[in-house]
């Protein structure tokens, strides 16, 4: 099931993909399900498909990414950071490209969308609380980040967080192919079963420190060939099992 979140004549709402038609839902697809309305998928517009209390990623979970930036990764325990949720963007939604960075790289990413409130996971309980997948574009301000030494501003600019096309409730994460594009050509190359940490062991992790909240989404980092984004570029992420994430790119007006 493909949930999404979309605009039609300047109203708001989530609903399912039932194959060229769009099944408008009464609230989020976190709480049960209320079929409303039936539209032709071309006449609404997708937005990002759901509206996360926060963002957790986890850094270097690819040993190549790691290698790449030359930083060193551990097999002991995730490293996360959070990226705000005002920094939430949506499929064909542009990447503003800030003027306080001079390198701002894609991360295409693997994200997991929870479907209820989970707190001290156990990694066999993770499952139970996803509500399904969607592709992600982790954008940094690579510059940055080496500078600050640490994510927060690196990650956090308007637009950073590009989440969509939907969320895909049938699938298995353990091993999918994940691709970066840019202007078509492939940047990004990986499978999901070369990720250090397994989504159940970032979820049982996490779970430990904060609470996670219905519709929270959790990226699980970004594989090799990361590189920088120009102005009139377009940045595509697919993952095997869910669809494309795409996005133009423009400088800030």
């Amino acid at each position: 099931m493909k949930l999404i979140r979309f605009e039609r004549e300047e109203k708001i709402n989530f609903g399912i993909i039932q194959g060229d038609k769009v099944q408008a839902l009464r609230g989020p697809p976190t709480e049960p399900l209320h079929l409303e309305e039936l539209w032709p998928l071309g006449e609404v517009t997708l937005l990002a498909p759901i509206l996360p209390s926060k963002i957790i990623a986890v850094g270097l979970n690819y040993r190549g990414h790691a290698k790449e930036l030359s930083l060193k990764t551990t097999s002991d325990e995730p490293l996360i950071f959070l990226k705000p949720p005002s920094a939430l963007n949506g499929p064909e939604q542009p990447i503003l490209l800030p003027e306080m960075s001079q390198r701002v790289d894609f991360e295409g990413e693997l994200a997991v969308v929870l479907g209820q409130r989970a707190k001290n996971l156990s990694e066999a309980e993770a499952s139970k609380a996803i509500l399904g997948y969607s592709c992600f574009n982790d954008v940094t301000a690579r510059d940055l980040q080496f500078k600050d030494v640490q994510f927060t501003r690196a990650k956090a600019f308007d637009t950073f967080a590009c989440l969509g096309p939907w969320i895909e409730t049938e699938l298995d994460p353990k091993d999918l192919k994940i691709e970066t594009r840019v202007n078509g050509e492939v940047k990004q190359s990986a499978r999901t079963s070369e990720m250090v940490f397994s989504v159940p062991r970032i979820l049982s992790f996490i779970s430990r420190i904060m609470t996670l909240e219905a519709g929270d989404v959790v990226i699980t980092g970004t594989p090799s060939g990361v590189g920088p984004l120009e102005n009139g570029d377009t940045v595509e992420v697919t993952i095997e099992g869910i669809g494309t994430l795409s996005n133009p790119v423009l400088h800030v007006e």
